[in-house]
């Protein structure tokens, strides 16, 4: 930890959002860490480093979300001693399995994964993408049903690298991560190393453009994100396009904006108010019921 600081500001949010998501949005590099627990979201600032500014902009921030119809949320502000901090951080991050196969823990927690069982090992940084949040997990579900072994995989937005990484456990032959933030991608790096994923996984900081197409393409994003992005990653969809990050009340624009990019609509799922959607080229649909 960079700051010498010896007290800390929590900001605790009520709300829907994945920590990860907001954390990208705020940009803010001040920020070294934040949790989520339920529906609340635990961010912190060192507190030589926190002002109403940071504030005003986390306000704005989230004003821009309510616009995309989530409800504002409720922001209790408090100051915590760096102990409590350090104890908060390391007892939130908890194993989580997902499915019957994935298990995703912090270094310090030991787990004995059980017979087919694959393990990631992840200790969150920025909350980029733990697998917690209904969003990541829908699509973690789907990659534990779906890999068969052998397939290219892209994951755009990747975060943390977490899906391209159980994709790879999973039995996937190569996975690309994309990410338009330096700092998610350093932090993917390092999760890539800390599990000994070598040049099966690639990981750079790009947009999507010009992408060859893979057999499987995830995008956990929001819907602003989706929506600009349908012609790309349409084009990089060879078979399959898993899409997550979207509320129910979302849907139809994302059909629709898929449909035109030659992308059909199959499977769903939701969980918490989130949604996820399975997409396939027109071409693979001749003949099938819709």
């Amino acid at each position: 930890m960079a700051s010498m600081t010896s007290e800390w500001i929590e900001v605790q949010i009520q709300c829907s959002l994945d920590a990860g998501e907001l954390l990208a949005l705020l940009d803010d590099p001040a920020v070294p860490g934040a949790w989520q627990e339920g529906r609340t979201i635990h961010l912190y600032w060192p507190s030589d480093r926190w002002s109403p500014d940071h504030l005003a902009r986390l306000r704005q921030t989230l004003l821009r979300l309510a616009d995309q119809g989530q409800s504002e949320p409720e922001i209790v502000v408090h100051s915590l001693p760096d102990q409590d901090w350090n104890c908060q951080w390391a007892a939130s991050v908890k194993p989580l399995r997902v499915g019957t196969r994935i298990v995703i823990r912090p270094s310090w927690e030991n787990v004995e994964p059980a017979v087919g069982q694959i393990e990631i090992i992840l200790d969150p940084k920025r909350a980029f993408g733990t697998g917690h949040h209904a969003t990541t997990s829908l699509l973690l579900e789907w990659l534990e049903e779906d890999i068969r072994g052998g397939e290219s995989v892209l994951d755009v937005g990747t975060g943390s690298g977490l899906l391209a990484m159980v994709a790879l456990r999973l039995g996937a032959a190569r996975a690309s991560g994309i990410d338009y933030d330096p700092d998610a991608i350093d932090c993917a790096r390092e999760y890539a190393a800390l599990n000994g994923f070598g040049p099966e996984l690639s990981l750079r900081c790009d947009t999507l453009a010009g992408e060859d197409p893979h057999d499987l393409v995830l995008a956990n994003l929001d819907r602003r994100t989706l929506l600009d992005l349908a012609e790309p990653l349409a084009g990089s969809t060879g078979g399959t396009l898993l899409v997550s990050g979207l509320l129910l009340e979302q849907r139809n624009d994302i059909v629709d904006a898929f449909a035109q990019a030659g992308l059909y609509v199959g499977r769903q799922r939701d969980r918490e108010g989130w949604l996820a959607l399975e997409f396939t080229r027109a071409e693979s649909c001749e003949g099938a019921g819709r």
